[in-house]
């Protein structure tokens, strides 16, 4: 029987690690998830969290080899960075330029991305109906990659890319259609597309794929009234109270969710590519929302 993940067991010499880069990481809340899956099932196993600066990340991933850690998530800024200090690359992250674990195997790194297969896992618990319908992702970065073809795999036939920047929008709408040609139409807006009624009343999904609300207090103007009354809304971020993006769908008395979900779906994935074992049923999951004060 597993130690609780009150009373984790102690390090050893014996003690094999995963873990987690980051610039910050210190909110990480990934360590509460792997560890508690570690004791549930009693492995000699710890997840930790390493602030890694951008300077130091081929280092870091070297590092890997040398101390023969079984694997790490990577989070901002490193996804982009880390694809040029590994081995290999699944599809998944090809697909994506991007990747969120790195594995050790064999002498080898291999890079793979979990975060599209989390949010598809996520929306699809939460029962979001996207089939032939619109999406509407803010953000033309790595996560919106991720959401665009979480969208695409869930089946909506629009996705509307909606960014500060519109010549950077435009190639992202593009770089997706030339990835996916089929069944899913990819069209680029400046943020203006998030006060327009017209063009709002015509979105299933509203994806949050930026910073904003963790980085600034307040989220963009959008006219949350001008949404169907069953649009959800989906922010990739997460935080104990409702963040900015988020607090306008409560007013407004639409369904929503957090990246609480995501991160508890990319981390159970996460955890069989390290362990090559599943996590126990629930178990990440619990001791996420309870580090965030949930039920």
């Amino acid at each position: 029987m597993g130690s609780s993940s009150r009373h984790p067991a102690p390090i050893l010499g014996t003690t094999r690690l995963t873990g987690i880069f980051g610039d910050p990481v210190e909110h990480s809340l990934s360590p509460t998830m792997h560890n508690a899956a570690y004791a549930a099932l009693g492995m000699d196993r710890r997840y930790v969290a390493f602030h890694v600066a951008p300077k130091n990340l081929v280092g870091a991933l070297r590092g890997i080899c040398a101390l023969g850690i079984l694997g790490v998530n990577l989070t901002a800024p490193h996804k982009e960075a880390a694809l040029r200090g590994v081995d290999r690359i699944s599809a998944e992250g090809g697909l994506l330029d991007a990747i969120n674990c790195v594995i050790y195997r064999d002498g080898k790194l291999s890079g793979d991305n979990t975060d599209a297969r989390g949010l598809e896992r996520d929306l699809r618990r939460l029962q979001v109906d996207l089939k032939g319908r619109t999406v509407m992702i803010v953000g033309a970065g790595g996560g919106a990659a991720s959401a665009a073809l979480a969208a695409r795999r869930i089946g909506a036939s629009r996705v509307i890319v909606a960014n500060r920047t519109l010549s950077r929008a435009r190639a992202f709408a593009r770089r997706c259609a030339r990835l996916w040609r089929v069944g899913t139409s990819f069209e680029a807006s400046g943020l203006e597309a998030l006060r327009d009624p017209v063009l709002l009343a015509e979105v299933a999904c509203l994806i949050n794929a930026t910073p904003m609300g963790l980085t600034t207090q307040s989220f963009v103007a959008l006219n949350y009234a001008a949404t169907q009354r069953d649009c959800f809304f989906y922010d990739m971020l997460y935080a104990q109270k409702p963040t900015a993006f988020l607090r306008g769908a409560i007013q407004a008395r639409r369904r929503n969710a957090d990246g609480a979900g995501m991160l508890v779906e990319q981390g159970e994935l996460a955890f069989r590519l390290f362990n090559e074992v599943t996590a126990p049923p629930g178990i990440m999951r619990r001791a996420l929302m309870e580090a965030l004060g949930r039920k």
